[in-house]
């Protein structure tokens, strides 16, 4: 029985999501292997999920589609579709909602519940967590792994390092425990350490867990900042943080990015673009009713050996939520710092951001006029589809809006 002062964690997570979803949907793909990748013409073509078959030929996710084929030459390609994706993590999250009233999303396929309060309901943590994969399993098809802990990064860790490699798919990560499981595990496997983080320790001699576990907190503060006392706080198994259903209530920044489906050489075209990206990020400001005060632009070129583009941030003379009020400003940082080098994706962020209901008096700009219509448009979107109104400038041959409203998440739908 588990302590009555410890909480008990769950981070639930789906094997191999979209690629499962995909599998699940048509019964055909079930013993072949499968990736779901974007669209190799529009230079997408890179892997978003692999089934486990496919896995065991070599390929990873995140690596361009044409790798992946050349390791395994019978790879079915599915194109995603995000839409059912996303509508079927909420199905799961409504069934994890069986079993506590406290979920928080973690990813569209990772999930936390916190079942301190309900777990003697469904027998121990263990039970419960059979119980979970075999609801999730009967009414998804999908695999999912749970990892438990007496907290959110215990929890984490027990599920990345442990869960997914057993046939029952749980493992349960104690404190208590930690020099006979965690502290055993190679510096990368602690949740938080990036490859240039594990360069940094395997410099300082330390390439096992237990070695950070092990040195004195103020050793790692003095080198890596606050971050180096997080790191021995997860080494440690220690994480105050609560599972909450409002983590992402409050948004630091609204930002868009876009991989352009070919190299873009003339101010013209990238500007194109450009405004799209204000429109859009405008657009999801207004309607969160918010508008910022800093804004920034990057764009990336197109020939990774010798990296070009740039990343630049300027204060806005005001508030804004206003699609051209944030283009011009755009345009400006864009004209100051674009070197004419050829670019492949470009973003732009509006950060600093507050309600949107003070509305700034302008003796030069009727800013209640240019709000009037944002709205009108926004609604237009909202009932009609996204490409129901655009900018004459989107039909030019630069223009991705049209596309961009096939997608989601910069997927096909």
């Amino acid at each position: 029985m588990a302590n009555a002062n410890k909480r008990i964690v769950f981070l639930v997570d789906m094997q191999s999501f979209y690629a499962s979803i995909e599998k699940a949907a048509n019964p055909q793909l079930r013993n072949q292997p499968i990736v779901v990748a974007g669209d190799p013409e529009r230079r997408s073509g890179v892997v978003l999920a692999a089934c486990p078959i496919a896995k065991s030929y070599g390929v990873v996710t995140a690596e361009a589609l044409w790798q992946a084929q050349q390791k395994c030459r019978n790879l079915v390609v599915v194109r995603p579709r995000m839409e059912m994706y996303i509508r079927i993590s909420m199905q799961i999250t409504q069934i994890f909602e069986a079993f506590t009233d406290k979920v928080e999303p973690y990813s569209i396929d990772e999930q936390f519940l916190d079942v301190t309060g309900s777990v003697h309901l469904f027998g121990d943590a263990l039970q419960m967590a059979a119980q979970i994969r075999r609801r999730v399993w009967l009414e998804t098809g999908i695999n999912c792994r749970v990892g438990i802990g007496e907290n959110k990064v215990l929890a984490k860790m027990a599920c990345d390092n442990f869960a997914k490699k057993r046939e029952e798919g749980v493992f349960w990560l104690k404190r208590e425990e930690l020099a006979d499981t965690l502290w055993k595990l190679p510096i990368e496997k602690l949740f938080g350490v990036g490859s240039r983080m594990k360069r940094h320790f395997h410099r300082m001699g330390v390439y096992q867990i237990r070695q950070l576990a092990e040195l004195a907190p103020t050793v790692l503060t003095r080198r890596f900042g606050v971050n180096g006392e997080v790191l021995w706080r997860t080494a440690q198994g220690l994480d105050d943080s609560p599972v909450s259903l409002n983590t992402y209530d409050t948004q630091k920044g609204i930002g868009h990015h876009m991989t352009l489906p070919r190299d873009y050489h003339t101010g013209a075209e990238i500007k194109v673009v450009l405004l799209e990206l204000c429109e859009e990020v405008c657009r999801r400001a207004r309607s969160k009713e918010l508008m910022g005060s800093v804004l920034s632009v990057g764009c990336r070129g197109a020939d990774f050996d010798v990296m070009t583009g740039f990343g630049r941030q300027m204060k806005l003379e005001e508030q804004t939520n206003d699609a051209m009020t944030l283009y011009e400003a755009a345009a400006c940082l864009f004209d100051r710092h674009w070197q004419e080098t050829p670019v492949r994706s470009i973003g732009v962020t509006l950060g600093q951001l507050v309600p949107d209901n003070v509305l700034q008096l302008n003796l030069f700009t009727d800013n209640h006029k240019r709000r009037s219509l944002a709205h009108a448009m926004d609604d237009i979107r909202t009932r009609y589809g996204q490409d129901a109104i655009l900018r004459a400038a989107s039909l030019l041959g630069a223009g991705q809006a049209k596309e961009r409203a096939r997608k989601i998440g910069g997927h096909y739908k």
